[in-house]
């Protein structure tokens, strides 16, 4: 199972993306704070009330979820979405935007600043890191397109570190996620992967410890409310200054 990952994060993950697209915004609409946690880590980012002036990227935007949260939390700033797959963008941009949204097509570890219009002020990744197939060259190129004292937000599912958190998130994939998946695109081999990847990532204390060595300051783990308590986190930090 273990070689599968790492098989699925070197492509296929893309084609099971694209597979689920239409179908995937009622799957995690059946998520119990699914969108209001994204709304958390977009504050939990501290910029200005509205982002005046700012410019703000979301990389893995997937259908817009957290394109969304950022829009609602910061509804004045310059918002462009990033994602590998075509297919989940495309339902991303068929949705009503402001003209303060764009998106782009990109994997994250091949994206450059002259792609996005340069340097932005911000970075949203919501379930990104775990996903990529080198998460310390994906957090390098994060790095990259931040303007100095920019600040970076990953929404991401982290259980290495708490046993409970394990046993949950597994009764919760194979419970709810995985058989409504099958329901919702007749098949379960993203949502396998899902379980799987979330069980082989990270702990919150490697999570920090990676985006430190990525050059990342001020770095912290902040937890979720409620049932995703010890499973998904905000990690936060921002580029140096100088």
């Amino acid at each position: 199972m273990r070689a599968s990952v790492r098989d699925m994060k070197r492509g296929a993950v893309i084609g099971e993306f694209d597979h689920a697209a239409a179908s995937y915004d009622r799957l995690v609409g059946a998520n119990p704070g699914y969108h209001r946690n994204l709304r958390r880590s977009a504050r939990r980012l501290g910029l200005p009330a509205g982002g005046t002036g700012l410019r703000i990227l979301d990389l893995g935007c997937g259908t817009g979820a957290s394109t969304a949260a950022l829009a609602k939390v910061f509804p004045q700033a310059q918002i462009v979405g990033v994602d590998a797959s075509e297919q989940m963008l495309a339902v991303a941009r068929a949705k009503p935007w402001t003209p303060r949204v764009r998106f782009h097509h990109a994997r994250v570890e091949e994206l450059t600043p002259p792609e996005i219009g340069g340097p932005v002020d911000a970075l949203l990744a919501g379930y990104l890191l775990r996903n990529c197939p080198a998460p310390d060259t994906a957090l390098a190129t994060m790095g990259s397109l931040l303007r100095p004292g920019g600040r970076i937000a990953l929404h991401e599912y982290s259980v290495a570190d708490a046993p409970a958190a394990r046993a949950v998130w597994s009764l919760v994939a194979w419970g709810v996620i995985i058989p409504l998946g099958r329901l919702l695109t007749g098949r379960t081999d993203l949502y396998r992967y899902l379980w799987r990847s979330v069980m082989d990532f990270d702990g919150a204390t490697a999570v920090t410890r990676r985006m430190r060595a990525a050059g990342f300051e001020n770095v912290r783990a902040l937890p979720m409310p409620g049932w995703q308590r010890g499973i998904v986190h905000t990690f936060i930090g921002r580029t140096p200054t100088s």
